[in-house]
């Protein structure tokens, strides 16, 4: 390859790369990261038996229900204190559920990620406003919602652990 062409090459990714990372400041760019995860979260969901549901892979860890559970009481936490509503659940309230049946695991964190859509989609705050996050953490909005996405992916990829233990293959990478 010459030595224009590669130029030209590393012009062309970089140009694609800054369209992505503007489709993805979007809100609707957001939303549509936020129904990838969704989708993924809920293969994950699917592919644990109902009698995977209760696995911990140590007794001091949570169980593979109280990992998504833990992932829906923050996909409503996170993200209204980051766009400034109010949630419809209180903190720490799904994972006190005590049906932590497939069934009910999967209807309450699926809810959870619908919410998270619809308020993205529905926002009028402006994602470089400054908030201090939980009365601790100064960052922007933006910043805010990112961690919301961090924590549930962070979350999620750890149960990849428990779905090996309980003999199931994860299922297949959505990085897009």
């Amino acid at each position: 390859m010459t030595f224009i062409k590669r130029i030209l090459a590393v012009l062309a990714i970089a140009l694609g790369a800054g369209n992505l990372a503007q489709a993805q400041s979007t809100t609707e760019g957001i939303a549509k990261e936020w129904e990838r995860a969704k989708a993924y979260t809920l293969e994950y969901l699917e592919a644990m038996p109902e009698s995977g549901y209760s696995l911990k892979p140590t007794p001091e860890m949570r169980s593979f229900a109280d990992q998504m559970l833990h992932i829906t009481d923050a996909n409503y936490g996170l993200t209204a204190a980051a766009l400034g509503v109010k949630s419809p659940v209180n903190f720490g309230e799904s994972e006190k559920v005590t049906d932590k049946s497939k069934a009910n695991v999967i209807k309450l964190t699926m809810a959870s990620y619908d919410w998270v859509i619809d308020n993205i989609r529905k926002t009028t705050v402006q994602p470089g406003e400054q908030i201090k996050l939980f009365d601790k953490f100064e960052m922007t909005r933006g910043a805010a919602m990112a961690k919301s996405f961090e924590h549930q992916t962070h979350h999620r990829g750890q149960t990849t652990v428990y779905l090996r233990l309980a003999g199931v293959t994860p299922p297949q990478e959505k990085l897009f």
